[in-house]
Parts: structure tokens; C-alpha cells; sequence
């Protein structure tokens, strides 16, 4: 993805996410003792932001649990498009082990993660390397079971030598994780990626968080404004509605998908918790929060039947 022509408006989406991720960890959404090490304190966000990333961070993380839980011990996790991700760090802290972890995303991302985990000891002290070798490179980060490269996600190729290199096991359970990535590469690209994925890991579980119903006003709003910041969505044609995000993924060979928009994920989450978050901000604006959420959506796909009854009841 790095020769696209809008990379850097899609990199800089990284260093958004990644404030919005603060500032609510800040305010107490969720527990992240790491975010800080990654991006410094921005601006207050609006609660509707604040919340829905609340409702992102925890509806990922509801099937990465049932990921694990399937999985037993020995799986793995691919973060495609991670970003300043600390899934890896937030994982060990909950002492829920996979054998091998491997983030990739634009070499200028992982270049700066590499630093920034490079000169922080309680980063390095959480990674699990058995004989204390890490091997570093200007983008890529080598050691123990947690791998991050530098990778160009339209290159098969180049993908494949990659995961090879951080040793990822194509016979394992793997998640494949991806938050608003795939809608910024090129529809045929995607197709590749996700048959490559499906024909190449027998065992395997897709999540992908991203927009949804994107043809009404609302949704032509937000491409606007996306375009203005550089950011066309190369994809979009796949976040019409549920049905296509569902279907990108069977027409690619994945055994079977299921989708939810954002509204559907909030009210599964735990009814205790989404009550503290809710005391957090006043929120005078519900309509504009649920028109947030009924344009954003999870989607999940499996490969091999253990992974179908991926439901949020």
C-alpha cells in the first residue's frame, strides 16, 4: 500500500485513530496502559467519538475472545494494517497467550512503532523472547512469538515472504484482524488478498471492522470528507451494506460470513459496563451516535466449520 497515491492521507488515519484511542482511555472507557507510549495527549474528543470507539475496541476484542477460546493453545494473530496497535501488550496483561503474533502495515508506520517500542523498556520487557535475541531492522521488528514488518498489503508476494520470515505457521488457527484497512486498497487487490488468505490458512478467522451503508446522505458525507483529507475509499464498493460485506468474503472462498452494524455490537456488549461508559460524557446528541454507528459494522468470515458460530448473543 505504500506507492498508493493517498498513503499518506491513510497513514495519517493511524495518528487519528490513535489520539481517539487516548483520549478516550484517558477519560475511562477502557484500561490501555500502553497507548501513551505511542502517541502523545491530543485534543478532547466528542462523547459520539469517545463512544464509538469504546464500541470498536470492545467488539473486536468480543471475538478475539471467542477466537481464543476456540482456538486452545497453540494459535496465532496477523493485525493487518495495525497502526500503533497494543493488542500484543493488552493480550499479555490479560494473560491470553498466542504462539505467535505478526503486525504489518505501511514500512513509514512500522518504522516509527519500531522506534518507539525500541527505546521503551516497559514495551520491550512484555515481549516474549525465548533466547533474548531481537532482531531489528529500519522496519521490521523480530522477537520472540511478536513480529512487526513492514509490507506493502497488494503484494502477495511480498506478504507471503513476510509472514514466513516472522515464522507463522499456515496450518494453525489464525486470526486475521483488519480495522479500516481493507477500504483503502482497490476492490480487485482485496479479492486477492482474502482468496489468498482463504486458500493458503485451512483454519482461520477474518474480523473486520469498517464502513457500512455507505449510499445515503450520511455515507456520501463521510466520503466527502474523507476525499478532502486524501483519503478516497478505494474499497467502498464493499460497504454498501452488510449483505456485500458478507459477501466479498464468501465470493473470495471463505466458508461462510456473518456481519453487524455498530448499533447491533453496542447493545451485545456487557449491559454493566456499557452503563458505566454511558455515565463517562453526557451525551446530548443520541441520533448523531446512532447514525455513527449504523455506518461503521464488524464483519467476520471463517475458514473450516470450528469457526462458524461466531454470533454476538
Amino acid at each position: 500500500m505504500s506507492s498508493a497515491p493517498c498513503s499518506e492521507g491513510v497513514q495519517a488515519t493511524n495518528d487519528d485513530a490513535s489520539e481517539c484511542k487516548r483520549c478516550a482511555v484517558n477519560l475511562g472507557y477502557w484500561e490501555d496502559r500502553y497507548i501513551s507510549l505511542f502517541v502523545k495527549a491530543g485534543e478532547r474528543k466528542t462523547p459520539e467519538i469517545n463512544r464509538g470507539y469504546y464500541a470498536r475496541t470492545k467488539g473486536v476484542e468480543m471475538f478475539i475472545d471467542k477466537f481464543l477460546k476456540k482456538s486452545g493453545n497453540e494459535c496465532q494473530i496477523v493485525n493487518l494494517g495495525s497502526g500503533f496497535d497494543t493488542l500484543y501488550w493488552r493480550l499479555k496483561d490479560a494473560n491470553k497467550n498466542v504462539t505467535n503474533f505478526v503486525e504489518m502495515d505501511f514500512p513509514s508506520v512500522t518504522a516509527k512503532k519500531c522506534y518507539l517500542i525500541k527505546r521503551s523498556k516497559d514495551l520491550l520487557d512484555k515481549i516474549h523472547v525465548e533466547d533474548g535475541e531481537v532482531r531489528l531492522s529500519a522496519t521490521d521488528l523480530h522477537a520472540g512469538n511478536y513480529h512487526i514488518v513492514g509490507v506493502d498489503l497488494r503484494n502477495l508476494h511480498e506478504v507471503e515472504a513476510k509472514l514466513t520470515e516472522s515464522e507463522l505457521k499456515f496450518n494453525v488457527p489464525t486470526l486475521f484482524l483488519a480495522e479500516c484497512v481493507l477500504v483503502y486498497i482497490d476492490a480487485p487487490q482485496v479479492d486477492r488478498l482474502l482468496h489468498w488468505i482463504a486458500t493458503t490458512f485451512p483454519l482461520a478467522l477474518f474480523v473486520s471492522y469498517e464502513q457500512v451503508n455507505m449510499g445515503d446522505k450520511f455515507g456520501e458525507v463521510m466520503l466527502r470528507n474523507l476525499r478532502a483529507r486524501g483519503c478516497p475509499l478505494a474499497g467502498v464498493g464493499a460497504c454498501q451494506n452488510l449483505d456485500t460485506q458478507r459477501q466479498r468474503f464468501v465470493a473470495a472462498g471463505w466458508d461462510g460470513s456473518l456481519a453487524w452494524d455498530m448499533v447491533e455490537i453496542y447493545s451485545a456488549l456487557p449491559g454493566a459496563d456499557r452503563q458505566r461508559i454511558e455515565r463517562i460524557e453526557f451525551l446530548d446528541e443520541q441520533e448523531l451516535l446512532i447514525q455513527l454507528f449504523q455506518h461503521y459494522c464488524i464483519a467476520v468470515a471463517w475458514k473450516n466449520d470450528i469457526f462458524s458460530d461466531m454470533d454476538i448473543t
